[in-house]
């Protein structure tokens, strides 16, 4: 080869399916959560789970987020590309509001981060897999209620999570969820509350399973419709 000669290299070339950046407030449940989804129903979808380096500090979470995004492009640990999502996943917090959520919220939206949030905390988004809650819960009692649900191996102490109780309920809490904003409106001040459903179902939708399965009924459809 000649000096000076370019290198026949390929250009850098992208994944057809979106990447996706999670920035969970909580330690252990809602990152338990999050990676035992990922190595199950989204094994073939690129998702990276972050834990902030604060509790109960919204506004310190969703600035983390932005750096962890607008760093992507040049950071080998993100192998130099853009996320195409990046969300925040916190709490509301009862029975007072955590400070600072008005500000996490508007810093967010101005810097085009996603945010799924719970009214009064995670914990509630985990009991609808199981069952309705329908009464202002603050987040101690939605901990404890969500410990009697034993097959899950919550405890508000240690916070463990079995991901596999929740594997197949994911249907169920997504309608209760929906409930919920239905009957309240849509606004997070109402408790209980969340639209972590909105995440987990877009995620669900972005499998390349799920894709070229639309695609094929989409093909499908068209000749349907041409015959």
């Amino acid at each position: 080869m000649g000096r000076g000669k370019p290198l026949n290299r390929p250009g850098e070339t992208r994944p057809e399916y979106r990447r996706f950046l999670i920035y969970c407030e909580g330690a252990r449940t809602e990152e338990q959560y999050f990676v035992g989804l990922r190595r199950t129903e989204l094994s073939k979808l690129p998702v990276t789970v972050k834990v902030g380096s604060a509790h109960g500090e919204a506004i310190k979470l969703v600035r983390e987020a932005v750096k962890h995004k607008e760093r992507a492009p040049t950071s080998r640990a993100d192998r130099f590309t853009a996320y195409d999502e990046v969300w925040c996943v916190m709490d509301v917090e009862a029975p007072a509001p955590q400070p600072g959520l008005t500000q996490a919220l508007e810093t967010a939206r101005r810097n085009n981060i996603e945010v799924a949030l719970t009214n009064p905390c995670f914990e509630l988004w985990l009991l609808l897999h199981f069952q309705d809650v329908t009464g202002y819960r603050t987040s101690t009692a939605a901990q404890k209620l969500l410990e009697r649900h034993t097959e899950c191996g919550y405890t508000p102490e240690r916070k463990h999570l079995e991901y596999s109780s929740l594997k197949d309920r994911f249907a169920k809490a997504e309608s209760r969820a929906q409930g919920l904003r239905g009957h309240h409106g849509s606004t997070h001040r109402n408790n209980p509350w969340t639209d972590v459903d909105l995440l987990i179902s877009k995620l669900l939708m972005e499998r390349p399973d799920t894709r070229a399965q639309g695609r094929a009924d989409s093909r499908s459809g068209r000749r349907r419709s041409a015959s």
